[in-house]
């Protein structure tokens, strides 16, 4: 049976390239806020407005205006108590937008949980059926073909293909099989083929699939420690411009015009940061959904924040780095041999040979010496010579036509340089200095030499010499350096010996490895740059890994992994990439870049409308400041009526952007901070002198305003 267990490497390459380009891509649709204005009503309860102290303020004072608009009403009263509430329902509608979206793929994780009647192991070995409901850890199910896995596990016996296309989105079947790295199960999955034996690991309700549905809904969604200090920081500035706006009134008094508690409350709530107070929740549910989008599911907020905030990457060589199996690249002549020779021995010596290095060496003579993939007819007649541990050779023996067996056979070897070197000299061959010296040339560059050897006529030689390297993906030195670029440290950690770890490295453009690393040797790298104040990120699979993965700030667990390091990370991506992290990486930056640039907006938002506001609010009071009515607004009730409308419709506009993202480009921290004042920062003192003038073009036509 042929089953891919997981994309091939050129389709995860390509598959990661263009995922790369999306970060920032969002979707969104009109048809959304309407969706979601029934939750958006529901969340006007005062219970919800608390957890939020800007929104609440402009709650209360929508119910102070709107007992005003009852007890003395006017049109100018009417319709400020009305847009407040229309700032209120928008705020909560960014937020239910936000949560709409992470309910849809909710209801469809929903649809993927059956309730199973589990073959339950007993101590004697027989088989019980019970329901799934009742399955407790530690307990052993038998699940076969066409049956669904009743709870999140591990394979303890067996090998079978597994349908995870409900959880991931992936049709190809996967392969779990005990006793490796890929031993995880996940409940709600198929079982296609052959039989298992899985050991329970999680209790009823809190399966992998109940985690993601409470998450993507974000009711298991907890403030991260940034939306905390800003949340605190908008309450003061909330303290701040009402402790202004209530010294505004001895002022006026003072004047002989005092304004009323609607004005005052109009203004106040035209000052405070209510455009980001309104968008902040939906910021930070949208970056936990992003995530989703990329078959990601963290565990908590504080993950996804830090991965913004990481500066350290700690990535496997194999699989990550390279494509995992060392492939030919060069045919290396020695003696009196030629190239096209040397092809012809190697392609023989590797057509019965199955492994990834055989396959390539196969791939590598076709592309570039037009020869032929498969074995002919007289081939196929020949004895075909495994790859073995203790020969470390593989190859073909050809017999010569007419001649007796054994008497004028063709054999042609490949294998490692001690082997086949032994091999020649028992045939009466000798092996040419040549052959030593191309061999420390690949071994020093960080490559794997194998020697081709051929026997025939009683007379052995050596061919040449292939090289095997671990062939860095594409594309891979291009995002280190952008990585590099975001002041990102990039460490590749592998198992192979220091020259050729520091080949590797260099040919790729990390900035540094770790060569033969064990568990402990990743946890004290670990350690060791965390002492010196920096994030770290790394992914794993094993649950070797498990302690690096709890170790580390951001730890992506791979989903074909082992529970233990599904349970360690804060993250498991579902398609088990383990290049995904710098991915990652990118969006928890942008989630942290979108909450920074809509802040910038919202504070110069607010100084402008105080700037627009005020002049016209008190230029009958002081002539002197109609010289800083710049906008000409018709009166104070226009200008404070325009400026709460704005303040309303903002928000509205804004809920694309705190969905979607700002796109995200690798930069510097000096020159994303110079972009946010100069787009956000700028954009938000303009918008609303333009936003305001037109608005109160409007409003002055409405009788009782202008």
């Amino acid at each position: 049976m042929s089953i891919t267990q997981e994309r091939s490497p050129a389709e995860e390459t390509q598959h990661h390239v263009e995922n790369a380009g999306r970060v920032g891509a969002g979707v969104f649709s009109p048809a959304q806020l309407w969706i979601s204005l029934p939750d958006a009503l529901r969340k006007l309860h005062p219970k919800h407005q608390l957890k939020n102290p800007v929104m609440f303020v402009v709650w209360v004072g929508s119910l102070l205006t709107t007992v005003f608009a009852f007890t003395d009403p006017s049109v100018f009263t009417i319709l400020i108590a009305v847009w407040l509430w229309f700032t209120v329902l928008f705020a909560n509608l960014a937020e239910a937008v936000a949560e709409g979206r992470g309910k849809a793929q909710a209801e469809t994780l929903r649809r993927t949980k059956k309730e199973t009647v589990a073959r339950r192991l007993t101590e004697d070995g027989a088989e019980e059926r019970v329901p799934g409901a009742d399955l407790r850890v530690g307990d052993r199910v038998v699940v076969e073909a066409g049956e669904v896995i009743p709870g999140d596990g591990d394979v303890v016996e067996g090998i079978a293909t597994v349908d995870e296309s409900a959880i991931t989105g992936e049709s190809a079947p996967v392969i779990r099989e005990s006793g490796g790295d890929r031993s995880a199960v996940t409940g709600g999955t198929t079982v296609l083929s052959d039989r298992i034996v899985v050991r329970i690991s999680t209790k009823p309700g809190e399966s992998f699939v109940d985690r993601m549905i409470a998450l993507v809904e974000g009711a298991a969604r907890q403030k991260t420690p940034n939306e905390i200090a800003l949340t605190i920081l908008l309450a003061t500035l909330t303290i701040i411009f009402l402790l202004a706006v209530v010294a505004l009134q001895p002022m006026a008094s003072y004047s002989g015009s005092q304004q009323s508690v609607v004005v005052l409350t109009a203004l106040l709530v035209c000052l405070i940061p209510t455009t980001i107070g309104a968008l902040l929740s939906a910021i930070g549910i949208a970056g936990m959904d992003r995530l989703v989008q990329r078959n990601v599911l963290a565990t908590s907020g504080r993950a996804v924040e830090a991965a913004g905030d990481v500066s350290t990457l700690l990535l496997d060589k194999t699989g990550t780095i390279t494509f995992g199996n060392r492939r030919a690249t060069e045919l290396i002549p020695v003696g009196d041999s030629t190239v096209d020779e040397v092809a012809r021995a190697a392609r023989l010596s590797s057509l019965a040979d199955g492994t990834p290095e055989g396959r390539s060496i196969v791939e590598l003579v076709v592309a570039e010496h037009g020869l032929a993939p498969a074995a002919d007819e007289e081939e196929k007649r020949a004895e075909f010579v495994p790859f073995t541990a203790q020969t470390r050779m593989s190859g073909i023996t050809l017999p010569a036509r007419g001649s007796h067996a054994g008497e004028g056979d063709r054999e042609v070897r490949k294998g490692a340089t001690s082997a086949v070197r032994q091999w020649v000299r028992d045939r009466g061959g000798h092996v040419p200095d040549e052959t030593e010296r191309v061999v420390d040339e690949i071994s020093q560059q960080g490559g794997t030499p194998l020697v081709v050897a051929e026997a025939t006529g009683g007379k052995a030689f050596v061919r040449g010499v292939i090289r095997l390297s671990d062939v860095v993906k594409p594309g891979m030195q291009e995002r280190f350096t952008e990585l590099r670029a975001m002041g990102i440290k990039t460490v590749m950690i592998t198992g192979d010996n220091p020259l050729t770890a520091r080949a590797i490295a260099q040919d790729a453009g990390v900035d540094d490895f770790l060569a033969e690393a064990k568990p402990e040797d990743k946890m004290e790298l670990i350690k060791r740059e965390q002492e010196g104040g920096r994030l770290v990120a790394m992914t794993g699979d094993g649950t070797n890994d498990a302690p690096a993965l709890a170790q580390s700030d951001v730890g992506v667990a791979m989903n074909t992994g082992t529970m233990a390091a599904k349970e360690a990370g804060n993250m498991v991506d579902l398609d088990s990439n383990p290049t995904k992290l710098i991915e990652i990486v990118a969006i928890g930056k942008q989630l942290l870049i979108t909450r920074g640039a809509l802040t910038t907006f919202s504070v110069a938002n607010d100084l402008a409308k105080y700037f627009a506001i005020l002049p016209a609010m008190f230029s009958g009071i002081y002539a002197q400041l109609g010289a800083l009515n710049i906008m000409h607004l018709a009166t104070p009730r226009s200008a404070i009526l325009s400026a709460v409308i704005f303040n309303a419709l903002i928000i509205v506009a804004l809920i694309p952007l705190a969905l979607r993202g700002v796109r995200y480009r690798p930069s510097s921290a000096s020159a994303l901070l110079r972009r946010n004042l100069l787009i956000y920062g700028l954009g938000g003192i303009v918008s609303p002198f333009l936003g305001i003038w037109v608005i109160d073009l409007i409003v002055r036509l409405i009788p009782g305003i202008g």
